[in-house]
């Protein structure tokens, strides 16, 4: 392996120091002293974004770094024009030494892009680390052979000097630090009270104290608190983080209001370009050799989501199952039956190719859930001082949009949509503070983003069951404004949120006649399905599932137009099972049955579903198919009858359908047969009596759908 590699985290702001770490090997003595001086010069850009906490410590750290660079300075001059050969020990240390300077950059990277209240929170783990790699220098230069190596004089009186510093090195903590770290917990304990903060308390901390001057640097502390979230490092309280999160958001509108913030973006997007860490090793020259450990036998590629099987050998996931889904029941390396087709996903070696991909900028996209988001664990660990401390902007926030300017109540409307995002908590107070007319009036805005935000807000709130009786009781002219919306909003994102919200309000039985008879609302719907776009079609058909459930709305779909879009619909793979299953529930009525039946481009559409759909869109597709012929007599069962391939796929389903597919399947022979068709009485024949008796059941659709929150 001639490749170096020290495994940094995939993420930018995770822990720095766990993990393996190697030095370049397969290398000459000077290419490796050239190696650590150019990783030295590096390791001193690192600290290129001071930061008011642990300078002590960082400024310690950079001085040892810089007499480390004139040692390593010093070794390149002895070597040239011919360089000597180190001795073996003295080799051994300069490759731990290239190690340590490696970390070391790591640490002041991390220093220096970390958020400062996350600094202040780990504040002694942090002084720990600056501690720990002082220890380990001072161990290094023990074993360090200084008489086996050519050197000035005077650097060798430096490197003899910053032995004795290193020895004589104690863990410092920043008393003012920690300081203003109590008084951040002090903070969470007043929320968790009940209690607001005092605000000159709450400013002399953030401006003075932690140097958080206006709205865009609370935004920045926010996103970065949120990555180091995302992160999951060890021994770390994610309820405090999410806390101090929560009370950055309330510090962000009651210190500095709503002056000088960008309506377009969400929070912190200014800084994602602005701050940028470069995972360079420090030299240009280094092989991308990837190591063989890291690579799928079968593949021969760099791993992407590596498993491992019953033998206990790992193999990347894809490659894998297309060797099972072959056949293959032998593991590829060992030959060794497999006994069974379980995958276990390799976590640890996973995280190792992370980092390598990493220290070598090569992108890598993390697996299927693989990644917890901030939103879903912030859910999960959220604290009694972050409800309040959310209580407390919701309440400024919703202040905004009734009084504020209409620039202010953009950005309110943009808060409360991020805000609404995680726990039902947040839903809950959010409704309860009287957001929903003021968010409802912005649904007319003529400005697209505030727009879009207040119904993206509205379709969040509705998740929660309680609001939803707010939203269409309470306040009558919310389900008016959202159809207004989905006919005329002002960007695609909009409409479809819009569409969304009525599937949110639909999941209410006694909503759904309502939402049908709004003047409109079936008919935009069933637009949007034939022409939006893949997200707003899914939203689109939903919804129609939803309210063809109701009995009392089958008729009126037929008349406004859903039913034809339903039916055209069954063509696009990404909604026809959802749209056979809306079918399905319509063709009970009648008058649907006969409509649908008259037209061959339905039939065909569903005998089409029923060829080349998924298990659950088979399912649908011939159970739709015996609802209509049940319902809508015998012309529309003699039509589908006709179908030329009909007996074929209603016998594969037969054979390979699920229970449901089967029994449906059976009833839809036995109704054919009785208008003689050869081709089904051919594929019954072919059964025998398998088909048993009795009459056709009604079998509700079960489709376990959750909103999407936005």
């Amino acid at each position: 392996m001639s490749s170096p590699m020290a495994f940094v985290a995939a993420r930018r702001l995770r822990y720095p120091l766990s993990g393996a770490f190697f030095a370049p090997c397969d290398r000459t003595d000077a290419a490796l002293v050239r190696a650590i001086a150019a990783l030295s010069a590096d390791a001193f850009a690192a600290a290129r974004y001071p930061v008011p906490f642990q300078r002590r410590n960082a400024t310690s750290l950079v001085r040892r770094l810089r007499i480390l660079s004139a040692f390593f300075e010093s070794l390149e001059e002895s070597s040239y024009p011919h360089p000597p050969r180190l001795p073996p020990s003295a080799a051994f240390c300069l490759g731990e030494l290239y190690i340590f300077v490696y970390r070391a950059k790591l640490l002041l990277e991390y220093w220096s892009e970390s958020s400062r209240l996350w600094l202040l929170l780990r504040n002694p783990q942090v002084s720990s680390n600056f501690h720990d790699l002082a220890q380990e220098l001072a161990t290094l230069l023990d074993v360090l052979p200084l008489d086996d190596l050519c050197l000035a004089e005077d650097v060798r009186e430096q490197v003899e000097l910053l032995r004795r510093q290193c020895r004589r090195s104690n863990l410092f903590v920043d008393p003012h630090d920690e300081k203003l770290r109590r008084k951040i917990h002090s903070f969470l304990g007043r929320f968790h009270a009940g209690e607001a903060p005092d605000p000159a308390d709450l400013r002399s901390t953030y401006v003075d104290g932690l140097g958080i001057g206006n709205a865009s640097a609370c935004c920045a502390e926010i996103e970065l608190l949120e990555e180091h979230i995302s992160n999951q490092e060890d021994n770390m309280d994610l309820s405090v983080v999410i806390g101090v999160v929560a009370l950055t958001r309330y510090c962000r509108f009651s210190l500095f209001g709503f002056q000088g913030i960008d309506v377009e973006g969400p929070c912190g997007d200014q800084r994602k370009t602005s701050r940028k860490r470069s995972s360079s090793q420090g030299s240009n020259d280094f092989s991308l050799t990837i190591p063989k450990d890291l690579c799928c036998s079968i593949s021969l590629d760099l791993m992407k989501d590596p498993v491992v099987v019953s033998t206990g050998q790992t193999y990347d996931r894809a490659s894998i199952t297309q060797w099972i889904d072959e056949g293959n029941r032998t593991c590829p390396n060992s030959g060794q039956t497999l006994a069974n087709g379980g995958l276990v996903p390799n976590r640890a070696l996973r995280s190792m190719i992370s980092r390598w991909c990493a220290a070598h900028r090569i992108p890598i996209e993390a697996p299927d859930s693989a990644e917890v988001s901030a939103e879903s664990l912030a859910a999960a660990c959220t604290s009694k001082a972050a409800i309040e401390a959310d209580k407390a902007t919701a309440r400024i926030l919703v202040g905004q949009l009734s009084a504020g300017s209409q620039e202010s109540k953009a950005v309110a409307a943009r808060e409360l949509r991020l805000l609404a995002r995680t726990g039902k908590e947040n839903r809950l107070f959010i409704a309860e503070a009287g957001a929903i007319p003021l968010l409802c009036r912005l649904f007319q805005s003529s400005n697209p983003i505030a727009q879009e935000n207040a119904v993206t807000t509205i379709l969040n709130i509705s998740i929660h069951d309680g609001n939803k009786s707010r939203i269409m009781e309470e306040e009558e002219e919310c389900l008016r404004l959202t159809v207004h919306v989905l006919i005329h909003g002002l960007t695609a994102e909009a409409r479809e949120n819009a569409a969304a919200t009525l599937f949110s309000l639909s999941a209410v039985n006694d909503f759904k006649k309502k939402i049908v008879d709004q003047q409109g609302a079936v008919a935009a719907l069933a637009n949007l399905l034939m022409q939006g776009s893949t997200r707003g079609k899914k939203d689109a058909v939903m919804a129609l599932f939803n309210l063809s459930t109701h009995p009392e709305c089958w008729c009126r779909m037929l008349d406004l137009g859903a039913v034809p879009a339903l039916v055209g619909a069954l063509r696009n793979e990404s909604v026809a099972e959802e749209a056979a299953a809306a079918l399905q529930l319509l063709v009970r009525q009648p008058i649907v049955a006969e409509a649908v039946g008259s037209e061959d481009v339905a039939i065909t559409n569903l005998v089409g579903l029923m060829r080349r759909g998924t298990p659950k869109g088979k399912e649908n597709a011939v159970a739709a198919l015996q609802e209509m012929c049940r319902h809508g007599g015998l012309p529309v069962t003699r039509r589908v009858a006709r179908m030329p391939a009909l007996g074929g796929l209603v016998q594969a389903i037969l054979f390979t359908g699920t229970k449901r597919a089967r029994r449906k399947a059976a009833l839809l022979v036995r109704m054919c047969r009785r208008c003689e068709s050869p081709a089904v009485m051919t594929c019954e024949s072919s059964r025998g009596s398998s088909f048993g008796s009795g009459g056709a059941s009604v079998v509700s659709v079960s489709m376990a759908v959750q909103v999407p929150v936005l």
